[in-house]
This record gives C-alpha cells, structure tokens and sequence, in this order.
C-alpha cells in the first residue's frame, strides 16, 4: 500500500531513522553529480514535503522538522509544504547548524546521505554542530529510499552522440588537454562527476535529466589521455562505442565506486570540491589514493566557447527569437481579451517553439508571471498557483530551449516583460511602472556596451546593471549574469556577474572570450508587478585604437523586440535611444525573414525608431 500524505510519509521516515539509529536526517535537492536539475529518481524533498522549488533543503529530527528555502521560494514554501509537519526557515537568516543545536540533545547522531553532499558542506556543518555534542553520521544508503515505495528508477534513456563536427573540438582533443593538466599538476587521474562536464569531455548527450542534454555517468580521466566511462549498459549503444573509440572504456555505473577504492591506491587523483561528493572522497580515501581538491579542469574549457559552438548559438537564437517574437504578437492579442492564464501562456510559447525540428526541450521550467507573480523572480506556475492574465497590467516571461547541433544548435534563455492592454485599448502602464521598466533597460544597456581589459571578473561589471536602479533607491535581489551552455546547461559556470559580496560563486572568475552570459538586471515590488530585460551575450575581443594591452566586450546574441509601451522615452540619453534603434534594426534584419502576415507586420511595428 502506498503512502499517499506527507504526513504519512514523514511518520516513516522517523520509524526508518529509530531503525537505523539515528536521531535526525538532512534531505537536500540534489544528486550524485551535484546537478541543478535531479531526475525524478532523486526529487527526495519534494515526495516527503511536497516542495516544488529548484532549491532548499529539510531537516528531520525525531520529534522536530524544517525545511530551508532562501527569499526566492518564501511564498511558494507555504503554499506547498504543511506547516504543521515542517517549520519554516529562511536561508541565510536561519541555519541548518543552528537548527539542529536547538532541537538536538547532546549526544545526538544526525544523518546524511554522503553521495548527495559535498566535503566542504559535511565540514563547515560539522564546525557548527560538534562543539554542540551532535556528531553527523553518513549513512549507508539513504533512508528515504527504504520507505519511497513508487520510487522512480533513473532514466533508462540511451547516450547520444553529439557529433565531434558539431561540437567544434574532438572528445581525443579534449582529453589529451585533460592530460596535459594532469601532468602539470603532478596527477595520475581526475574523476569527474559533474554530468555537463562528463558530456562535453566525450561529446555525448542524454535524455536522463529534464531541461539539461545529459546521460547518468562518471569519468575518470587518466594522466595518458585515456579515460573510463562509468554509465549504465542499458545506455551504451553501438554507436556509441565507435564514438568514444579504444581510448575510452565503458564499464557499468554500477562499478564506479569499486573501481575508486580497488583500483587507484597510491595514486594522486583530482576532485572538484563543487562537484564531488563526500561518497567519492571516502572511497578513494578507503582504497588508498590520495586525492586533492582543484576545480575540474573541463570547467573552464567548458565556458570558453569554440567557433563552431559560437556559431551554433547564433543560429539557434536567431530561430528562438522568431518563435518568442510569434508568441508576443499573439500575446498582444488574445490577453487583453482575458482569456488567457499562465499557463496557456506558457504552453502556447513551448508549442511556437516547438514548431522548429532542432529543438529537444526547454531549457528550463517557463516563468510565466502575470501582475504579482512577476514580482517574484523565480516564480514557477502550477495547477495551484496559476491565474488569468489582468488586462491593464505587466506580464513577465522568462524561457528558453535545448537546440540539437546538426541543425545550428544551442541553449537559449530570454526573458521579456511587456505590458497587457486592455479590451478598449485604453488602458496604460502607470509612471513608475515605466520609470523602473527603463531604469532596468538602462542597466542593461549598459552592460551591454561595457568595454573592459583582459583580467575583468564579473562582479566588476555587476554595477553597470545596478545604477540606475540605485539612483531610484530601489535594487534587485539576483545575479546580473550567469554562464551558459552549448546544448547543455542553461546555467553553467564558473562565470558569473553579480554583487562579489555574500559569497557568490563565480564574480571573481575573469571573463574570456568565448565564454556567453546572461544580462538580466530586474525590478520587483512586491504583490505588484515584476521586470526583467534579458538577452544572452557573448564575449568577444575588442580592438579599439591606441589601446594598451587587450580588451574585451559582448556580442549580443538575443534578439527580440522590446517593448515600446514600457519604455519613458525622456529617461533616456541620444546613445541610450540610439542602442535601442540600432538593436531593433538588428532584430528586423534577423527576425523579419522568419515571419510573414500579421507577424511581420507586427514586428515592423514593434521595431520601428524611437
């Protein structure tokens, strides 16, 4: 009989941990390969509590239990998640350590799953707990597994080549660069656990893990060139194995941690500290390698985009801005009829987009936000959450799509915000809506054109977004900019632009070119109405007369008419009108060959001069 209430799960789990032991347990949303994204197989949190956010963790004790979520999910954790089974906290304000030392006894064991977290995390929490009497325990298999009855298997779905001509660099190529890190850095070997990393390294994709082109596996990558792919036989084709070549062993998944402590000892092996979980420490450790932490060295190689990926990026926005430009015009005409919710909205732009053959999924959930929704940056619409689109108010629309190379192949992420008339064609955006729509278009101007030399680290940048913003006394409470895939993650580091305070992983990376960004300065107020402006950009190197050393900028890979009705006009300076001229010429000439009838003619519209 299945447990079907959070209740009756939760009483479980505590009968689980009295087995076992153990006084408490932590459940993060994570996986082995410490992914943004986690198949169904891993969506622990969400069967025990209910919670539907990319982000957040819970905590159970035997008589107490929390879940954790930051200023993003504070709505959506209470509409989710049972208050009487779980209290609410919020990070960074409440911390798991100070959590655990109030409803813990001295002497109590708290449990974690140490294939879901990393060594660092096992240490700062063990830093907090133990001088409390509470010492962590990693357990031997995760509990909530033992009394998920309906768990889901991990996906089954084969591996697929990405094809070297597509990829721009062969897997041979890539390798004997990993090699040659390896040597320098007086390694016998790295293990690589992060699945984007694993599928641009061998260039091969998967279907195993929603909105990111993975396939479930390990690497390790050996000092000689050679390397071990550790996957599940159900996934490994023929093709697949003439793809990989003599160079590349495939073994079952299955093996993996065998093969970390039976067949390395003595060796000086890499790990990742963001990427390489506690599991695969303790079994090196316990087979008698010695491993080191530095940052994967596919990371890096990873964000610094070759020239056929870049091209692949430039075709696949160019089709994806058609498909977002179609849906804005039909938006313009059938919201105001009130007839439209979130999400229809939101299947209506998938349904556009998925009118083009190359593309394999969305490269994310959409955020389709209407009027208060909006004001929340991270918004997620659901049978619950979903409402009609307000004539007479803002609309805000963040998405993008996985587009298979071969076909001009990329990942895509836009967001736009535009404004919803009403029937009589009456209805305006007030004065502040306008005022903060352009103050976010300036920032985002700004960061657009900015010209920087070569050592330039995101959170250098992060202020051009802000200023105008800051001018108003207003802010936003996100990154400027995050790193992106090609047919992978539609968030990829180690770039970043964003405030360098409060810890934030990634503005102190320098910018190369080649690597691609968003640029996405926002505008919240609370239970009003929301803005964003994004745009994917790429960096690119600049060359400017009597220049002193080299410099770098963006290229702008996005295009998308922005709309007019938002924009105060007297805000803006000669080079701020001319940029947006200049950008909606460059949509016309990209976008207009696309579209034809009333689309076109909107378009022409939508992109006419200031």
């Amino acid at each position: 009989m299945l447990m079907q209430t959070h209740e009756a799960r939760l009483a479980a789990l505590r009968e689980e941990l009295k087995r076992r032991g153990v006084d408490g347990f932590i459940i993060p949303i994570s996986d082995e390969h410490m992914s943004e994204y986690v198949g169904d197989y891993a969506q622990r949190l969400r069967w025990l509590t209910g919670f539907g956010g990319s982000a957040g963790f819970a905590a159970v004790t035997l008589d107490h239990a929390a879940i954790f979520v930051d200023g993003r999910y504070t709505v959506q954790v209470r509409d989710q998640v049972d208050e009487k089974l779980f209290d609410y906290k919020s990070v960074p304000a409440d911390t798991l350590g100070g959590w655990l030392a109030e409803v813990c006894a001295d002497g109590a064991k708290v449990a974690y799953d140490p294939w879901l977290h990393t060594w660092a995390w096992v240490e700062a929490l063990e830093g907090r707990v133990n001088p409390k009497g509470i010492t962590l325990v990693p357990a031997d298999s995760n509990p909530i597994d033992t009394v998920w009855a309906d768990q889901p298997e991990p996906s089954a779905a084969v591996a697929m080549v990405h094809d070297d001509r597509q990829a721009g660099q062969s897997s041979a190529e890539k390798r004997a660069a990993v090699a040659d890190w390896l040597t320098r850095e007086g390694h016998d070997a790295v293990v690589i656990p992060a699945l984007d990393s694993v599928a641009w390294l061998l260039n091969i994709r998967g279907n195993d893990v929603a909105h990111t082109p993975v396939a479930l596996s390990y690497v390790i990558a050996h000092k000689d060139g050679s390397a071990e792919l550790f996957i599940a036989p159900e996934k490994v084709t023929p093709e697949l194995v003439r793809h990989l070549g003599n160079a590349v062993t495939v073994r079952d998944r299955a093996a993996f941690e065998t093969a970390l402590t039976g067949e390395l000892a003595g060796k000086s092996v890499a790990l990742d500290p963001e990427f390489a979980v506690v599991g695969i420490a303790q079994a090196l450790r316990s087979g008698g390698a010695k491993f080191v932490f530095k940052q994967d060295p596919t990371i890096l190689a990873k964000a610094v985009k070759n020239p056929v990926e870049q091209q692949g990026h430039r075709d696949a926005q160019a089709r994806d801005g058609a498909a977002v430009s179609r849906f804005l015009r039909w938006l313009e005409v059938e919201a105001p009829k009130g007839g439209v919710d979130e999400l229809a909205a939101a299947a209506r732009l998938q349904a556009f987009r998925a009118e083009d053959p190359a593309l394999r999924d969305l490269s994310f959930d959409t955020i389709s936000a209407a009027a208060g929704h909006a004001a929340l940056p991270h918004y997620k619409v659901d049978d619950d959450s979903n409402i009609p689109i307000p004539p007479g108010s803002i609309y805000l629309v963040d998405s993008g799509g996985q587009y298979a190379a071969g076909q001009g192949g990329g990942t895509t992420d836009i967001t736009r915000t535009v404004w919803v008339g009403t029937p009589d064609g009456m209805g305006e955006p007030t004065a502040e809506m306008r005022d903060r729509f352009t103050r976010v278009l300036k920032g985002h101007i700004q960061i657009d054109c900015a010209v920087f030399p070569q050592g330039t680290v995101g959170g250098q940048l992060d202020v051009l977004a802000r200023q105008y913003l800051w001018e108003a006394g207003v802010d936003y409470a996100h990154g400027t900019g995050h790193g992106v895939g090609s047919f992978l993650g539609v968030h990829e580091g180690p770039q970043r632009i964003a405030k360098p305070s409060g810890g934030q992983a990634g503005t102190g990376q320098e910018l190369f070119a080649g690597m691609i960004l968003s640029n996405e300065p926002g505008y919240y107020k609370a239970n009003a109405f929301g803005i964003r402006i994004e745009n994917l950009v790429l960096v690119e190197e600049r060359q400017i007369e009597g220049m002193e050393g080299r410099y770098l900028g963006f290229e702008t890979l996005t295009f998308v008419p922005l709309d007019r009705k938002l924009i105060d006009k007297t805000l803006l300076t000669e080079s701020e009108i001319a940029w947006v001229d200049a950008y909606h010429a460059k949509v016309r000439a990209l976008i207009a060959p696309q579209l034809s009838g009333d689309d076109l003619a909107w378009l022409e519209r939508e992109t006419a001069a200031l």
